[in-house]
């Protein structure tokens, strides 16, 4: 049996992905990323090989991806989280044309091909509006967690209308409405509606051609989704791995690049002991 890795190293998490000859998923694995780059690779790299029950040896190729790439010394190769969200998007949802990636410090919307190749991108790296560590700021603020957040955020009657969307004064516009008597489910519908209209604006710098897929650990906030939605017009492609698509991608790219041969992967025998 033949088996490739994709290990996407995020800015808050890592994800890990192991796929068979078949491209059929057989562990997947998430750990906090810390502040430890290139453990945090390597081990959502092992608790993926523990969960196939397999060892690194058994893996023949493996692609790095995300902002920490360069420090899973382990991979083959490494990939751009760009290519790989398109790919992985394209593989669980096949018509995808435009990708939606909100993570934990950026945003970034993908023109996706009929093979699932780039053909344009932009992305916001330069400000955490529109990302999880935005919503995740206005949770603290709020004192809940982040997946109450989302489900809330759908019961607002009379959402605020936020007065910035920049994470560094996100906590006293959110305090000004708590003092001005609004409940948290309205503030909360403010901040998605706000969230939503940052990244469909940004998304527009591209053509956002239908269908839309969302990835990134954001996808799995409920509210976010229907905010998006909700500004765009119309319905989001929304897989249960969809904050694993980078390190899926990665996976289908690195079983394309596995020969025949399993030489390649002796290097990696320390991560065995």
């Amino acid at each position: 049996m033949r088996f490739a890795a994709g290990v996407d190293v995020g800015s808050t998490q890592t994800k890990a992905i192991i796929i068979n000859g078949e491209k059929e998923i057989v562990a997947r694995a998430l750990v906090d990323t810390g502040a430890n780059v290139t453990k945090a690779g390597e081990n959502g790299f092992l608790e993926a090989c523990r969960v196939a029950n397999i060892t690194p040896r058994d893996v023949g190729f493996v692609v790095g991806t995300g902002y920490g790439r360069y420090k899973i010394t382990f991979g083959n190769v490494q990939m751009t989280e760009i290519t790989c969200h398109a790919r992985g998007a394209h593989f669980i949802f096949p018509h995808t044309r435009t990708v939606i990636d909100m993570g934990g410090q950026d945003s970034k919307a993908i023109s996706v091909g009929h093979k699932g190749e780039v053909s344009d991108f932009v992305m916001n790296d330069k400000c955490a509006a529109g990302t999880g560590r935005f919503l995740s700021n206005a949770a603290d603020v709020l004192g809940m967690t982040l997946d109450t957040i989302g489900p809330l955020s759908l019961t607002a009657k009379n959402p605020v209308k936020l007065t910035t969307v920049c994470t560094v004064f996100v906590e006293a516009d959110i305090l000004s409405h708590l003092v001005q008597g609004k409940i948290a489910e309205d503030i909360l519908g403010g901040v998605h509606q706000a969230i939503a209209r940052r990244t469909i604006s940004l998304a527009r710098r591209i053509n956002i051609d239908p269908e839309v897929t969302v990835t990134g650990g954001v996808a799995r906030n409920v509210g976010m989704v229907a905010a998006l939605e909700a500004v765009l017009g119309m319905k989001l492609n929304i897989s249960p791995d969809s904050q694993f698509t980078g390190a899926l991608g990665a996976a289908i790219f690195a079983l394309e690049k596995l020969g025949d041969s399993f030489e390649s992967n002796i290097w990696r025998e320390g991560l065995c002991k």
